[in-house]
């Protein structure tokens, strides 16, 4: 293992605080810098974690010439821009989902990271969470046999999260059904098709003159016979929080439980009919991790800080997977190499959403995803 350490400056302390003590404890990372906009949040975290460089203010950050890479955790309007300034001024980049809310944005990042050769990964936390980990591995050791069909749902009530939430079109927010359904078996999508169902409250209808309580998609993967499912809800939809996987094989499938923190259901093909369906638990992937942050795939260790922010426990812990980002950013950086979901990979991710909202928009037409995504 190489001895660099990578100089991380983490950006926005809200949900972004969770990456904290994985950094710190990282054998190739540096926490070097935290950045937050309300200094006495800023100084309390500071003094929480013993973090002695310390930015209200991004832009003077980034021009922090030891700071090599930023892990941006801001509200979902400041992503696409904080990303491309970190870029311009030479940051690799992390960023928590989605990657934008525009495909013109999502298309400024790729061709930042091309022309710049810096990295870029969009933090979904679903691709490393325990249960598409397990996934993974039934998958490439051959035991689901061939994949035959996928879909995935993400269900959350968002009354009273802050103010660009209400409203916000479902899809705009689906890297959380969309990184499953593509990772698996590293596909790209090509083109989608979704229709919207139900209407949300007038007042929130107003904000992105998008009326669905749920949209719908399909998504087509490109040079393959596979497609995939996926629904969405944000508001006005009475659903336990539910981000689900289920993946359908000729050999095995795997049903996400419909209750939270009951065992999934793995079916094994040829079997009596009564003995076909079993209920399982899935196992941790810490092993996969330096030793130093296995503790942080459970989630008791977030004790270390007073307060868990709502996403990661409305998400049931976010399956495990904040260490995983993490190792993976900052190995990619030590390696040299593109990190999973790279930009390319994350702007087809994202707009994957973005063109299904638009062919909502248009009674389920089907919208071909960009060129420089696939």
């Amino acid at each position: 293992m190489s001895q660099r350490k990578i100089n991380i400056a983490l950006v926005g302390l809200g949900f972004g605080a969770e990456f904290i003590p994985i950094y710190q404890r990282h054998p190739q990372a540096n926490l070097y810098a935290i950045c937050q906009r309300t200094q006495k949040k800023l100084d309390a975290i500071g003094d929480a974690f013993g973090i002695a460089r310390r930015y209200a203010d991004f832009n003077q950050l980034l021009r922090d010439p030891n700071v090599e890479a930023v892990h941006i955790n801001s509200p979902i309007p400041d992503h696409a821009g904080q990303s491309v300034a970190a870029l311009k001024a030479g940051k690799h980049v992390a960023c928590t989902v989605p990657m934008a809310t525009s495909i013109a944005d999502c298309r400024k990042i790729v061709e930042l990271t091309s022309k710049t050769g810096l990295k870029y990964m969009m933090m979904e936390t679903v691709v490393y969470a325990r249960e598409f980990l397990y996934l993974k591995e039934l998958y490439e050791k051959g035991e689901l046999g061939r994949i035959q069909f996928l879909q995935a749902s993400h269900q959350q009530d968002m009354d009273g999260w802050p103010n660009y939430w209400p409203g916000l079109p479902p899809m705009w927010y689906a890297t959380h059904c969309v990184g499953p359904m593509l990772a698996l078996t590293r596909a790209s999508a090509e083109y989608v098709s979704c229709f919207g169902s139900g209407t949300i409250r007038q007042e929130l209808i107003s904000n992105y003159n998008s009326p669905f309580a749920v949209e719908t998609t399909h998504i087509k993967f490109k040079n393959s016979d596979l497609t995939a499912r996926i629904y969405r809800s944000l508001f006005d939809v009475a659903r336990q929080y539910r981000e689900s996987i289920d993946v359908y094989g000729s050999k095995k499938s795997f049903e996400w439980t419909l209750i939270e923190h009951e065992p999934h259901v793995l079916h094994t093909a040829k079997l009596p009919e009564r003995k076909i369906p079993k209920k399982i638990r899935i196992p941790d992937y810490a092993r996969l991790l330096p030793k130093p942050i296995r503790q942080f795939t459970t989630k008791g260790v977030y004790d270390l800080g007073k307060k868990t922010h709502l996403s990661f426990t409305q998400g049931a812990g976010h399956g495990g997977s904040h260490p995983h980002l993490a190792d993976e950013f900052v190995t990619a950086l030590v390696e040299n190499r593109d990190p999973f979901p790279n930009a390319r990979q994350s702007a087809n991710w994202t707009c994957v959403g973005l063109c299904a909202h638009q062919s909502a928009l248009k009674g389920g037409a089907i919208v071909k995803l960009p060129a420089f995504t696939i």
